[in-house]
């Protein structure tokens, strides 16, 4: 039960956790980023394939308020008080890249998610790796993946204010 519970609660911070600050990637201009994608999300998540099922939730909702401060941005998700600063990795128009990776225990959990903006709305997708590694001599010893199609809805931000 115990690691239902923490299992669960990584996939409900899907690209929530506790890290270090990291910027932008050189190559990716803070610019590029469509203005639209700062704000708050209402994010539904829907898994539509993975490796173990009784690893990954099948569905989920969460609140993500994604801002910037520098060359740093920042997906926070106000109810779990997860905090984690993400790496862009691509824009190009609408679509926009980016992941995050943190650890816990003897786990390291890689999110990527690909989001393409439309108005007040977004359609993508986050594929998650999850690792297990050896508290012996840090081999991994499994290795399980999901991928969740998202759809968000914009609850508040510069895009949705007259």
């Amino acid at each position: 039960m115990k690691k239902f519970f923490a299992i669960l609660s990584i996939i409900v911070m899907t690209v929530c956790s506790t890290a270090m600050a990291t910027t932008i990637k050189a190559g990716v201009s803070v610019e590029e980023i469509p203005k639209g994608f700062f704000g708050s999300w209402q994010v539904s998540a829907q898994l539509e394939k993975t490796s173990n099922y009784s690893t990954f939730k099948p569905q989920s909702k969460d609140l993500w308020n994604l801002s910037r401060v520098g060359n740093v941005i920042t997906l926070e998700n106000p109810f779990t008080k997860a905090h984690a600063q993400i790496d862009i990795k691509q824009t190009e128009g609408n679509v926009i890249v980016f992941s995050k990776t943190s650890s816990y225990d003897n786990k390291i959990l890689t999110d990527t998610v690909t989001i393409r903006l439309n108005g007040n709305t977004f359609g993508g997708y986050n594929d998650i790796v999850l690792e297990t590694v050896s508290l012996h001599d840090g081999h991994i010893l499994k290795v399980e993946r999901a991928k969740y199609l998202l759809k968000g809805q914009k609850l508040a931000g510069s895009s949705v204010l007259k």
